[in-house]
């Protein structure tokens, strides 16, 4: 299915023109990386080696200046500082909870700020990202979603998070292997601060780094990307990019969705699962994952439950189940404990692996769906909050 024009959303807003400067490598393929060499003035018999050489110091070494490359002539380097950069997002403070959670409050350039969160497994460690400045979902049960949209990511920024999160890990000397087993950062997902269908482009050239054998070099079944369910741009996500897919799904019915995820009303849960079912990738090895998270008394009962398990019915999936984390002014409660339970084992009998997600970094507002970016102060009081959600 072919995307139609209006699903960047409105142009004014996105994306705004960066500050002029020296040319950032990071983020760009290595056709562009080709031609900007070139342009600098690489012979054209070296360029080839040159992005070669670059590109596996940029991603697979962690260069952050021109010095480090030392199979290039001084002059070569000079050549490269002169003209271009490699900038990744600054670090503007850095959390950790008592759990071992990081999170990373990122500048981007113009000054906007994004965050990302690191969260360390028993065997892996995820890393994630966001994919634009604030976002436009307005989902009511959001702590991001209380921030307006000022811009879609670079792709370059998109990547220069993974960068950054390995910077602070020391991956780059400790990677002895591109296996994935053996990596501190070994899964991405995209859940962070705005929907990655609504800047695909940028998102899906980002992912080609980071998947590519000679760049970041993570497995595409290790990427996962969530979306609250831009329909035009799904089959899109299996073609052009491969990854594992999640869907923040958390009503079920229109009614509910509509205030949880007014996205809902553009494309509504019909709509949504048709989508799904037709879903290139589907299969018992790359299941869809359904994110839904327990609110009390609003989407948790066991109705729900049994109306969850019949609108999946055909679609191999995963359910995860993420107890409601409160923020400051948020109009909603987490579901009682064991109404989770009962929730998930209804679930479970009908066939679906139903986890219920641990809550990390709640202590340092890091866990889903509690980003915000610092840029933008203003919060909306608990009444507006609640009257936008129909309760």
């Amino acid at each position: 299915m072919k995307p139609s024009s209006p699903i960047t959303q409105d142009l004014l807003t996105i994306p705004r023109t960066l500050p002029p400067g020296p040319i950032n490598l990071i983020g760009m393929s290595r056709t562009i990386m080709h031609e900007k060499l070139l342009e600098i003035g690489t012979p054209e018999k070296q360029v080839k080696m040159r992005v070669g050489q670059i590109w596996q110091w940029i991603y697979q070494k962690g260069a952050r200046n021109f010095s480090q490359m030392t199979n290039l002539s001084k002059q070569y380097r000079e050549l490269l500082s002169n003209n271009l950069t490699i900038d990744v997002p600054q670090v503007v403070s850095k959390q950790s909870s008592k759990d071992g959670t990081r999170k990373y409050l990122l500048k981007l350039a113009g000054g906007h700020e994004v965050e990302a969160v690191y969260i360390p497994e028993e065997g892996r460690g995820t890393l994630c990202i966001s994919s634009q400045v604030g976002c436009t979902l307005t989902c009511s049960f959001c702590h991001t979603g209380t921030q307006k949209l000022v811009r879609n990511l670079t792709c370059g920024e998109i990547v220069g998070q993974i960068l950054v999160a390995r910077d602070d890990l020391d991956e780059w000397t400790n990677l002895n292997s591109a296996n994935d087993k053996t990596r501190l950062l070994s899964n991405v997902v995209l859940m962070g601060m705005g929907e990655p269908l609504y800047n695909f482009e940028n998102v899906r050239d980002a992912l080609k780094i980071v998947m590519d054998p000679e760049g970041i070099c993570l497995s595409r079944k290790r990427i996962t990307l969530s979306t609250s369910g831009v329909v035009p741009e799904i089959s899109r996500t299996a073609d052009e990019i491969g990854c594992l897919l999640a869907v923040s799904f958390h009503g079920t019915t229109d009614e509910i969705r509509d205030k949880l995820v007014p996205i809902n009303k553009k494309w509504n849960i019909e709509t949504l699962i048709t989508a799904l079912k037709d879903y290139p990738r589907l299969s018992n090895s790359e299941r869809i994952t359904f994110e839904y998270v327990m609110i009390k008394d609003v989407n948790d009962s066991e109705l729900d439950a049994l109306r969850l398990v019949k609108l999946i019915s055909g679609i191999p999936a995963k359910i995860n189940l993420i107890p409601f984390n409160e923020w400051p002014g948020s109009a909603y409660k987490r579901s009682e404990w064991s109404q989770i339970k009962k929730f998930s084992d209804i679930i479970h009998r009908a066939g679906y692996a139903s986890p219920v997600r641990t809550p990390r970094g709640e202590d340092i507002m890091a866990a889903c769906g509690q980003l915000k970016s610092e840029t933008e102060r203003q919060r909306k009081s608990k009444k507006e909050i609640s009257m936008e959600a129909g309760i």
